[in-house]
């Protein structure tokens, strides 16, 4: 039954992105011939490759060591806000975040105005490759860090009270320790940061500075919006998808997966990080991380403050932004929450050892690339081909919610696939025999079994896909209407008209609301997993 719903939820996803795909197909009839082989083509590849690469790689170099210092220290004052200031960029409308990078690191930022003051006469510019890569790794640093710092508190206590017992230096354990858990996770989460920065349309426009720093999606963009050239912008997709797939695939071959460790369940306590170097080198990393990601958005509030707050809140039209924002995060990540648990345990179940076949590999398979492969499709291209679907049934604006719940929810999908997919293999490899021995079935193990341990990882990923969802703008320009205004949508729209103050107090209001759902979805960040109340 298991395997059957997850085979339904990989149909359903095939389904709608395949229908988007073919009904922009069947306006021209195909591609042409030479929509891959013209210089710019090639060129924005080249910067695409080149700006995700280093993106992804400062990402998770800034990341792997900011990990390791919140796991050695559990119980500082203010972790728990800590946790919950690197969940904001991922749900920040990526506008937002770049003015206040802006606020900080542009020409007229707190940085170079330092500069001046000391005399240096040449300021820091944003705009360019280096402010694609301080943009991408301020919204992706804190993502990688999550999912590894997910990983290195599932450790069993038993393994620390071994290297204690043998006396293990900080280089043995991270050899033999740390390092097992992180290289099982680096492939997943460098694969999704590479993806991520792969297919960034927003950040390039803004920061980009112009057309010599374009990638494939602004080019995918310009295809559908300015040339209206279906086959060009498909033809583009696959050269996306193909790229990075083959970038995927590699990493998956390289990487092997943790073993689980078995456990008694016992207090988590690390004996190691009580010397001086460790403790410097600990508070070194979190203060860094505090101040790239805590400058940004405390350029936010300020400006947010600045703005007439009393004026916003009694405006009718930001009351139903925000009804509206709210309605369609709530369901899209639920959504989204639902199919990544149904298809990661059908996933488990086709390749148990008593179920394993070629096919059911196979399965596995398809569910693992498609909730990445997602990623590489872009919204525009979804949206556009779902418009010319629904046309022939009436007003489109009639279908807009459900059409934009469905692309945020896949949006989603990625991440909360891999927020839950290392916590339920953890979880099963810990309880699959002895519930199995028992014959805990269905509700009541979803109940006593599963839930209690996979409460923390359910409330993270669904908080993730929420603050995703929030500051979603691409479907919503596509669909968006009188009748369907999102947060997002109306931020943009005051941004266009000028109504600057309006705009940074909107931006404050979206601000806010990531950072409830950061604190819903990190309730228990406060002890590491495994620790007892």
């Amino acid at each position: 039954m298991t395997v059957v719903a997850g085979a339904a939820c990989l149909g359903v996803f095939v389904l709608f992105v395949g229908l988007a795909i073919v009904a922009l197909l069947s306006l021209t009839g195909g591609a042409s011939d030479d929509a891959l082989f013209d210089a710019y083509i090639w060129r924005v590849t080249r910067f695409t490759l080149l700006q995700a690469t280093l993106s992804t790689l400062l990402s998770v170099l800034f990341a792997i060591p900011v990990a390791r210092a919140l796991a050695r220290r559990p119980q500082f004052p203010g972790r728990i806000w800590l946790l919950r200031l690197m969940a904001l960029p991922l749900g920040l409308p990526v506008l937002v975040g770049a003015l206040g990078l802006i606020e900080i690191w542009g020409r007229q930022g707190f940085l170079n105005s330092g500069l001046r003051w000391l005399g240096l006469a040449q300021p820091v510019s944003i705009y360019g490759l280096f402010g694609i890569l301080l943009a991408h790794v301020f919204f992706n640093m804190p993502l990688a860090a999550r999912l590894f710092l997910a990983g290195l508190e599932r450790i069993p206590a038993e393994y620390w009270r071994s290297a204690a017992n043998l006396g293990m230096p900080s280089r043995a354990l991270f050899r033999f320790i740390e390092w097992p858990v992180l290289r099982g996770l680096l492939p997943g989460a460098a694969g999704l940061v590479f993806m991520l920065c792969a297919t960034s349309f927003t950040l390039v426009l803004t920061l980009g500075g112009g057309p010599a720093a374009s990638t494939i999606e602004v080019a995918i963009y310009q295809a559908l919006r300015f040339d209206f050239d279906p086959p060009r912008a498909i033809a583009l997709s696959a050269l996306q998808i193909a790229m990075t797939g083959l970038l995927l695939l590699l990493l998956r071959h390289l990487a092997t997966e943790p073993e689980e460790g078995m456990t008694g369940g016992r207090t988590v306590r690390r004996f190691d990080g009580a010397s001086r170097i460790a403790r410097l080198s600990d508070g070194t990393w979190i203060t860094l991380a505090f101040l790239f990601l805590g400058a940004p958005l405390v350029a936010v509030l300020i400006s947010g403050l600045e703005a007439d707050l009393l004026k916003l809140a009694r405006d009718p039209a930001v009351h139903r932004a925000l009804l509206t924002s709210a309605a369609i995060a709530l369901a899209s990540a639920l959504a989204s929450v639902t199919m990544a648990a149904v298809m990661i345990r059908a996933a488990a179940t086709a390749t148990a050892p008593r179920h394993a076949t070629s096919l059911s590999h196979g399965f596995a398979g398809a569910i693992g690339a498609s909730t990445s492969l997602i990623l590489l499709v872009p919204p525009v291209v979804l949206g556009a081909g779902w418009f010319l679907l629904l046309r022939p049934f009436g007003d489109v604006a009639r279908f807009a919610p459900a059409i934009v719940v469905a692309i945020n929810a896949l949006m989603a999908l990625p991440f909360v696939h891999r927020t839950l997919a290392p916590a339920m293999a953890t979880h099963a490899a810990r309880s699959e025999r002895l519930t199995a021995s028992l014959g805990i079935r269905g509700f009541d193990r979803l109940r006593w079994i599963d839930f209690p341990a996979l409460r923390k990882p359910l409330l993270m990923a669904l908080s993730f896909a929420m603050a995703l969802s929030l500051g979603d703008l691409g479907a919503v320009a596509l669909f968006g209407s009188q009748d369907m205004v999102t947060l997002p949508w109306l931020l943009y729209s005051r941004m266009g008209s000028y109504r600057t103050a309006d705009a940074a107090g909107l931006a404050l209001f979206l601000g806010l609301l990531c950072l409830i759902f950061t604190i819903l979805g990190t309730a228990n960040d406060s002890r590491p997993e495994g620790r007892k109340a």
